[in-house]
């Protein structure tokens, strides 16, 4: 028999205090921390405690008591329900002083090196309609809110269920966090322009009329699975249809969809198509196939046009893009002379856009795609001092590499979220640049990677910018500059004889745990155990 859990608090009549991290704010309730999503500092709440931790609790707003004066009208109807945007009703100014917090805390607190003042963060040149490219899922099993249930018709046998029910299922939205398999409908998206909702819609109406399936996540069946689409700041439009071909037939259907969309928006310059019978849905592995137009799109920054593709990384907000990029070209440096690696280099966008002020540009990525997409955009923009490899980098970058092209005047480095791996940090300060430029989508791993070169380098200027609106991702970028030989050889000094420290307090520490111990097991009182040491 299972045991009975004990039921978790209500707090009531709480005051939210802080903005903490992931979208969530922080109170305290009795020297326990509280983290509460969909709420700002200065709320007034009752709260359920959903989770509970040795260190702290996670908790849901059941009542609001006082609304908070910073507090701003969510722009979006599903707030709250799709898991994106958890800063809407955060006005944007507070939203971008608690970015820059968030780099300030986390690059002291995990780095625990020496900083310089930071400075002030760079904010979002648009807030609305900034992204570039979105993916919707596609599903049978649609999330429904407490008020959709209770609307819902009642099934009159259990064993039968009615087309209008089955209707009912079918969504193509945002993944519930929590919910891997549920899809909440999207009736209109603010991220990106109006046109990528008018298209989701049609093809929701489209397919849901006619009686399309749509994908099962657990089954693995379903026609109708996944759609990205992109634009770019040239007009151009381009949507790929992800399906799962089940039945005799589907390959029809699914042409048939497609040139319904084509008809409908002549602004879609690239439709693009694949059957994706993998468990999950991931493209890079896959060919896809071209139905309108061409396979690709361009985007445009300063006098350099960007050739993107379905499995192109380009930075999802274009406009705030150019301005990262400036700080990294302007942390980089570069006199014409420099040889540079750009490291992650995606499409090639930081190499070729610095590539006229350096010597030569050697661009490192994982994506074979994208790095052919780097050979184009560098030929498209007659860009001749460029150079590309495709490879895991700790695979690629190596001592014999770098032994062949040459050791890195400059280094510019934009990782995934997770941070460098340490293998690719060790050949990094082997290579001994005179600088390193370090871009980054997540100041957590950026801080970790930041202790770890500081023996050698040190921070001389930190820039966060702003990318994403009414989230709390923030990027950052930092200029790492080489220590003298004087430094260094201080540093690991330092380094040691803190380690010393630590574990000699560590050793003092077990000691007097077994002489606890040992005292304990004798049953010796406080003045013998003193008597006999």
């Amino acid at each position: 028999m299972a045991r009975k859990r004990k039921p978790l608090p209500l707090l009531e009549n709480i005051t939210i205090e802080a903005v903490a991290a992931e979208g969530k704010c922080i109170t305290r309730v009795d020297e326990q921390v509280i983290f509460v999503p969909f709420c700002v500092p200065g709320d007034v709440v009752d709260l359920q405690v959903v989770k509970k931790k040795h260190k702290y609790c996670e908790a849901k707003v059941v009542r609001f008591i006082k609304k908070s004066e910073v507090r701003q009208e969510p722009m979006c109807e599903h707030f709250g329900i799709c898991g994106g945007c958890k800063w809407q009703n955060l006005p944007y100014e507070e939203q971008i002083k608690a970015k820059q917090k968030q780099v300030e805390d986390q690059l002291t607190r995990i780095g625990k090196i020496e900083l310089p003042e930071f400075r002030p963060i760079m904010g979002s040149v648009k807030t609305q309609e900034y992204r570039n490219k979105i993916e919707f899922g596609c599903s049978n099993k649609r999330w429904f809110t407490a008020e959709e249930l209770a609307q819902l018709p009642q099934k009159e046998d259990d064993t039968v269920t009615s087309l209008k029910e089955r209707h009912a299922q079918n969504a193509i939205g945002f993944h519930i966090t929590g919910a891997f398999d549920k899809i909440y409908p999207i009736k209109k998206c603010w991220l990106m322009d109006d046109l990528c909702n008018e298209i989701r819609n049609f093809v929701f109406d489209y397919a849901d009329s006619h009686d399309y399936t749509f994908y099962d996540l657990r089954e693995q069946h379903g026609l109708l699975r996944d759609m990205m689409i992109r634009n770019s700041n040239t007009g151009e439009w381009m949507l790929v249809f992800q399906f799962h071909y089940d039945e005799e037939g589907d390959e029809q259907r699914a042409l048939e969809l497609m040139q319904q969309v084509a008809d409908k928006f002549p602004q879609i310059t690239s439709l693009m198509y694949v059957d994706n019978q993998k468990g999950n849905d991931t493209i890079n592995d896959l060919e896809l196939s071209l139905f309108k137009g061409n396979d690709h799109i361009f985007e445009l920054m300063e006098d350099l046009k960007f050739k993107v593709g379905p499995k192109s990384f380009y930075q999802t907000n274009t406009e705030q893009a150019y301005h990262l990029y400036c700080v990294a070209r302007e942390f980089a440096n570069l006199t014409g002379d420099e040889l540079v690696y750009d490291l992650y280099t995606g499409t090639g966008t930081i190499a070729n856009f610095v590539a006229h002020k350096a010597k030569k540009v050697i661009g490192i990525e994982y994506v074979p795609e994208a790095i052919e997409d780097a050979k184009v955009n560098s030929q498209v923009n007659n860009i001749e001092n460029t150079l590309f490899y495709a490879g895991d980098m700790k695979d690629i970058l190596t001592n014999d590499f770098i032994a062949q092209h040459g050791r890195p005047d400059v280094i510019i480095t934009d990782p995934p979220r997770a941070g460098m791996h340490p293998d690719v940090i060790n050949v990094i300060l082997n290579a001994a640049p005179k600088r390193i430029v370090y871009v980054s989508c997540n100041p957590a791993t950026q801080a970790r990677d930041l202790q770890l070169m500081d023996d050698h380098y040190k921070v001389s200027a930190v820039q966060p910018v702003d990318m994403f609106p009414h989230t709390p991702h923030v990027e950052n970028v930092v200029l790492l500059e080489k220590r003298s030989d004087a430094e260094i050889k201080q540093k690991k000094k330092e380094r040691r004889e803190r380690e010393k420290a630590i574990a000699e307090a560590k050793a003092a520490k077990e000691a007097e745990k077994l002489a606890q111990e040992a005292a304990k097991a004798e049953d010796l009182t406080a003045e013998e155990l003193a008597a006999k040491k």
